[in-house]
């Protein structure tokens, strides 16, 4: 890998040269962008009202806005970017699809550059579930992917009900929406998938049982086995429950190992499907190429999205042949067959896997961890610090009244360090965690840049608002 960038400074470059410099934002052509923008798009626009540029360029893991500002990007398009922007061997992929006169659109019809995209996603996965597989290709967004994998799940098992988790983020559609925890896009919304139940996640820092740590996870898993076999529990058998091994946007929150084998045994003694959602997760974000590989479980159905298509739209439901009983055009989308996003997404797991990146992504992310809680101590409004790889958060509280939520201090941190060249965003309950989604190849003398500008950010934040 590094022989790959040895010829290219902006890649390889610890930072850019104006990075840790306070700049006024938004730039003065970035805000005539801005301004057009706010005009034009929906009310419903989310990102420009915390990350105030236009950008212009982008490259690894830096990008540059119309104003000439370069900026760390430890968004990665929500995790997307898993080999940064503009990766030698995604746009190689591209443009050799592009060269070669393939089709570009086939809805599922098969062709060679999906023939190996498949191969190589298959390749990827844990052996024991590869040999029982099976995989749908579902339209452009992780969403698609989940309303698919309900579908599936409901068919396969004939029930209805659906087992979510407090906390869980599983997208913005109608069934997705009903399975997501966080209550503000639901307020307005009526009609929405019906069956939903929502268990206790085990979230050690704001225990929902006021316990923490291993009795947090005991107790979940205890109340969520006494409920499934609860005769007058109210809830009848479900069709399957749906988690994420880490929780991504509601405050990068790790399950623990015990717990999660714990939801596989529970599930597979009384027949209920188990859908890993690793959409955001999955791809070696947090130091395997599965998330759930940290338990050793084998899911029933795994989601992906984001990382699987190599920077463009692709989603696809991966679950055991047993599962397959839905009929032909059960579920359909018509661009499933996205050529470039399966070509781009197969060499995007295939330099993943041969460059060991999910191990890395375990290296660099315990670096930064390490500078995190080691900012922890001077500052302690960072109330919590967690996650695993490159997949981390740090929760924002008032430490003069315990563990209370600082949504005030958490913006302002985010806008300090946007200030600083530093692009993060925000996240959790109250949106008071900052979250930390670099590329998979960023370098150990990035992770110490960033970690430096957030620190100077955090110590600036805190100032203002003493």
């Amino acid at each position: 890998m590094q022989q790959l960038y040895q010829n290219n400074r902006e890649i390889r470059a610890a930072k850019p040269a104006d990075s840790g410099q306070w700049r006024s934002l938004p730039g003065p052509r970035s805000q005539e962008y801005l301004k057009r923008q706010e005009a034009r798009e929906s009310n419903a626009r989310s990102y420009p009202r915390r990350i105030t540029l236009a950008i212009k360029e982008a490259k690894g893991i830096f990008i540059k806005d119309v104003d000439g500002h370069t900026y760390f990007d430890c968004l990665s398009g929500a995790g997307t970017l898993a080999l940064g922007h503009n990766h030698p061997v995604v746009l190689e992929a591209m443009q050799q699809t592009l060269d070669g006169s393939y089709p570009l659109h086939t809805l599922d019809l098969t062709t060679p550059i999906k023939d190996q995209f498949v191969e190589q996603l298959f390749a990827s996965l844990p052996p024991k579930f590869a040999k029982v597989a099976k995989i749908q290709f579902c339209g452009p967004t992780g969403a698609d992917a989940v309303e698919a994998a309900l579908k599936l799940v409901k068919t396969a098992t004939g029930r209805r009900s659906i087992l979510s988790f407090s906390g869980g983020y599983h997208g913005m559609t109608n069934g997705s929406l009903s399975l997501t925890g966080s209550l503000a896009p639901k307020q307005e919304i009526s009609g929405l998938m019906p069956d939903v139940h929502f268990l206790p996640y085990p979230y050690n820092y704001r225990c929902p049982f006021g316990l923490g740590g291993d009795d947090s996870q005991k107790v979940s898993a205890k109340y969520i086995e006494h409920l499934l076999d609860d005769p007058e529990s109210g809830i009848v058998k479900p069709a399957g429950m749906i988690l994420e091994a880490v929780q991504g946007e509601g405050g990068v929150i790790p399950a623990p190992d015990h717990w999660l084998r714990e939801m596989a045994r529970i599930t597979s003694e009384r027949g209920i499907p188990l859908i890993l959602d690793e959409i955001q997760a999955g791809i070696g974000r947090t130091g395997k190429l599965y998330a759930f590989e940290h338990a050793g479980i084998t899911p029933d159905v795994v989601l992906l999205s984001k990382a699987i298509g190599g920077s463009l739209p692709l989603s696809v439901v991966l679950y055991n042949k047993n599962l397959d009983l839905w009929k032909p055009g059960a579920h359909a989308g018509t661009f499933r067959g996205n050529q470039l996003a399966m070509a781009a997404g197969a060499a995007t797991l295939k330099f993943i896997i041969e460059n060991n990146l999910a191990h890395q992504a375990q290296v660099l992310g315990d670096r930064l961890l390490s500078h995190l809680r080691e900012i922890q101590k001077d500052h302690p409004c960072l109330g919590d610090v967690r996650g695993r790889g490159l997949m981390l958060g740090a929760e924002i509280i008032n430490p003069r009244m315990g563990i209370t939520a600082h949504p005030e201090l958490a913006k302002q941190i985010q806008a300090e360090c946007l200030q600083r060249g530093l692009i993060l965003e925000l996240g959790g309950r109250f949106g008071t965690v900052v979250r930390f989604l670099p590329p998979l190849i960023i370098t150990a003398e990035q992770i110490d840049a960033v970690s430096e500008i957030f620190a100077e950010s955090v110590a600036a934040a805190e100032q203002k608002l003493a």
